[in-house]
């Protein structure tokens, strides 16, 4: 980078999730006024429906040696936990995002990846600190978790979980993960059904509301002095040299009519438009493919609601206490980000979860969704300068990103600004 400190004193932001509002909050932290666009408004994707896990201890390389123990037919089955469908393997954007996934998946790539991971993994809850510090609204959806329940039905399955704690911590990032009587785990959660045989407890994590934590920050954004443009399709990004500018068609509203042409500049553009990245950021030298790796969720009543996460980590299944509902997400499935729900995927979820909980009414279910979480093949985010000096992303922090999206943002507010890369987000240049 050559533009020198002092000389960003205006930023688009392309994406109102966590990611792109927390950029824009950090930004706003260091003086330069920002603007963010997204098509459909805040926390309207993957910052939605998530499970709302603050959860750096497992903030780890989603490729890893257990996916190739998994078998190809394993990622056949739609109620598998990691599902591919077959149609989606004759895509060959797909099948070459796969095959490079498949190659990271080993013991040596993923060290080298939790490496990397550690140095941003440092920073996650101390981001959130300083953004809910003095925002009420903030801060009352931040919850201080209860140790996270982790659930099985075999007492001989909570080896990995301890083995993989182990791990991270020899990586650099402690994680304390203790032993508990299965008699105290249903004193602490009555839901849990006579098949959850053997428990762990997780410490030291957090969760929140996603919706409200979302639109709390864009609220926070704006009571700063910044704007939030929902209805706004960004179709392009452009370098003019000193300025950068985004370009795109308005939806309608807020004085502006729908099918109304969008140029706005600023001195810097920062994409954080989830899987859609490489749309725009190919174009300035972003050649990492970002694709869609789908999560599930919805919510249902609970009679009984528990003092904290709950993680039955077979199934890959979360359940976080919402109010007075429980939500309940899971799975991944890569296939194209903007295909439809698959029904199947839900029932795959439910028929999971169904003989672990007692007390849960999992037909009763409401907000069914779906979101594509941005992967990428060696499982690390894209953060940093693009081949533009004005051109910026942050984007493909897989299952990660809302543990993550304040740390990305307050990092890379300082690399805008400062004009430097902070050694802790080196490795995730988007240019590698």
């Amino acid at each position: 980078m050559t533009v020198r400190n002092g000389e960003m004193r205006s930023v688009a932001v392309v994406g109102a999730g966590v990611v792109g509002l927390s950029t824009a909050w950090h930004l706003q932290e260091r003086g330069i006024e920002v603007t963010v666009f997204d098509e459909a408004g805040p926390a309207a994707g993957s910052s939605w429906g998530n499970a709302g896990w603050i959860t750096p201890a497992l903030s780890t390389p989603l490729p890893e040696p257990a996916v190739l123990a998994y078998g190809l037919r394993q990622l056949l089955r739609p109620s598998s936990p990691v599902y591919v469908p077959p149609s989606a393997v004759l895509d060959p954007g797909l099948a070459g995002f796969l095959a490079r996934f498949a190659r990271n998946s080993t013991s040596r790539r993923w060290r080298t990846a939790m490496d990397a991971l550690v140095r941003i993994n440092r920073h996650a809850l101390e981001a959130f600190d300083k953004m809910v510090r003095d925002d009420e609204a903030m801060a009352g959806c931040l919850h201080e978790a209860d140790p996270f329940i982790v659930g099985y039905t075999d007492p001989a399955q909570t080896q990995s979980l301890v083995d993989e704690a182990r791990q991270i911590t020899d990586a650099g990032q402690p994680v304390q993960v203790d032993e508990l009587p299965i008699d105290e785990a249903r004193r602490r959660a009555p839901m849990l059904s006579p098949e959850v045989r053997a428990t762990l407890l997780l410490r030291g994590q957090r969760y929140l509301h996603p919706p409200k934590f979302v639109a709390a920050l864009a609220d926070a954004v704006t009571v700063r002095g910044g704007e939030v443009r929902g209805g706004v399709r960004i179709e392009v990004v452009r370098d003019r040299g000193r300025r950068a500018a985004v370009v795109g068609k308005a939806a309608g509203g807020a004085g502006v009519a729908a099918g109304d042409s969008v140029d706005f500049e600023a001195d810097a553009v920062v994409l954080a438009d989830g899987a859609e990245l490489n749309t725009m950021a190919s174009r300035f030298g972003v050649r990492a493919q970002v694709r869609a790796g789908r999560g599930y969720s919805f919510s249902v009543p609970v009679e009984r609601t528990p003092p904290g996460p709950l993680y039955f980590p077979v199934s890959r299944v979360a359940c976080t206490p919402l109010g007075d509902r429980l939500r309940v997400a899971g799975m991944m499935e890569f296939r194209r980000h903007d295909a439809p729900m698959d029904p199947r995927r839900i029932a795959a979820v439910v028929d999971s979860v169904r003989p672990l909980l007692t007390g849960v009414d999992l037909d009763d279910r409401r907000d069914e969704w779906v979101g594509s979480r941005p992967c990428t093949a060696d499982g690390l985010p894209l953060i940093g300068a693009t081949g533009s000096q004005r051109v910026f992303v942050a984007g493909g922090h897989g299952m990660w990103g809302m543990t993550l999206g304040p740390a990305t943002g307050m990092l890379l507010a300082e690399a805008i600004d400062t004009g430097r890369t902070p050694e802790d987000i080196a490795a995730f240049d988007p240019l590698r």
